[in-house]
């Protein structure tokens, strides 16, 4: 009797036990939500500071600054030769290579000399016997001038043989010019190069016939050192150019078809002496060395002419300027990364860079990238300005301010 309420009252004590245990269980659950819940309140009513806007910044630079016009122009050899032949003839010899360097008094070209040697031989010999004859009636007439004195002979004989010595003497005038010109012919014979150059495609051959009336070029040489490029600017800049000619030589830089290279540097030679009415433009011609050939005639390049160099200058990106109601203006990042506005006035543009009249100084930074998403105040995460193309546009506009 007591084993049997022994176990019964075991068992209503295990299930009061696994039933405290459920309830703290529930009672744990709940305890988590609530602190969940609280939790996310808790986050929902604390305020957010807005994400840094990323944008394009650079810096503000003060130094020398090199005030630049630009014009397309052309390169044009100094000096270019179609040689042509002036007599008649075979070619015998052709010494040269196409592309070839020559200098000046170099041989080119051969044409067959025999006849014109036998020509000039022919013309000394009809001189010698023209000379001989006018000998021999000088001879005579001092015979005669005796016979004359004694009465033998009349004054007319003697006088015809007088008029004769102007007839022989014209004949050896004439003889001399014959031998002049046979001598020229035979020069004419030795094509040589009439100045320093490059030789061009070859356009004869050895054996070729050659004539003066057909007019054609058998070869061109054309000097490459110095070479000259033709360009042109706007005529509103050409009273700027004249002032700054007589303050000394101007430097003018040939850059590639693209403007992105460098191919050589110069010095303007003149201005042309009238303006083109059409387009309203005037040509400049510069002159360079060329030594390692990097222009070429005909040639399309784009001239820098170095107007000025301005010290101390205040220059900013191009991209950096925005137009408002108010005129020009930026946005300047300060140490702590907020961005302002700021009114500045530009004093020229030129290509990718502006020269700030006032506004801005040296060591400043500005938004170049991304300004669409600014307003003052806000605070931005910097990055490197987008990359300009190397070598841009340089021409501007002198004196433009906003």
């Amino acid at each position: 009797m007591k084993t049997g309420a022994f176990l019964a009252l075991g068992k209503r004590r295990g299930g009061l036990f696994w039933g405290a245990c459920l309830i703290l269980a529930l009672a744990l659950a709940i305890c988590a939500i609530l602190s969940g819940c609280s939790s996310q309140s808790a986050k929902a009513a604390k305020p957010t500071t807005p994400p840094a806007v990323p944008v394009g910044v650079a810096t503000v630079k003060q130094g020398d600054f090199n005030v630049y016009i630009t014009g397309l122009g052309s390169v044009q050899a100094l000096n270019t030769v179609s040689i042509k032949t002036r007599i008649d003839g075979q070619i015998m010899q052709v010494n040269f290579r196409e592309g070839q360097d020559v200098r000046a008094g170099d041989l080119l070209i051969v044409i067959d000399p025999r006849p014109y040697q036998v020509a000039l031989d022919q013309a000394k010999a009809n001189l010698a016997k023209d000379e001989a004859q006018l000998v021999n009636a000088k001879a005579q007439y001092e015979r005669n001038k005796v016979l004359y004195e004694q009465g033998v002979i009349a004054k007319q004989d003697l006088d015809t043989l007088e008029a004769s010595f102007g007839t022989y003497e014209g004949t050896i005038a004439a003889d001399k010019a014959a031998i002049e010109n046979a001598q020229l012919n035979l020069t004419y014979c030795y094509i040589k190069s009439p100045v320093d150059g490059r030789v061009g495609l070859r356009l004869v051959d050895p054996g070729n016939y050659v004539t003066a009336a057909s007019g054609a070029a058998m070869i061109v040489v054309t000097q490459l050192h110095p070479i000259s490029l033709v360009f042109t600017i706007p005529e509103d800049q050409l009273q700027d150019v004249a002032q700054r000619m007589k303050q000394g030589p101007l430097e003018v830089d040939a850059y590639s078809r693209d403007d992105s290279q460098k191919l050589a540097t110069g010095t303007l030679l003149t201005i042309n002496n009238q303006i083109d009415q059409t387009t309203g433009t005037v040509q400049l011609k510069a002159t360079f060395s060329n030594p390692d050939n990097a222009l070429w005639p005909n040639q399309f390049v784009n001239a820098h002419l170095l107007l000025e160099t301005r010290k101390d200058a205040i220059t900013a990106p191009a991209s950096a300027v925005q137009r408002g109601p108010d005129g020009s203006y930026v946005y300047v990042v300060d140490s702590n990364n907020t961005v302002q506005m700021r009114q500045v006035k530009i004093e020229l543009t030129q290509g990718t860079a502006v020269v700030i009249q006032s506004g801005l100084q040296g060591g400043d930074r500005v938004v170049t990238d991304g300004q669409e998403k600014l307003s003052a105040g806000m605070r931005v995460a910097p990055q490197a300005p987008a990359k300009q193309r190397p070598g841009g546009s340089t021409g501007g506009t002198i004196g433009s301010q906003t």
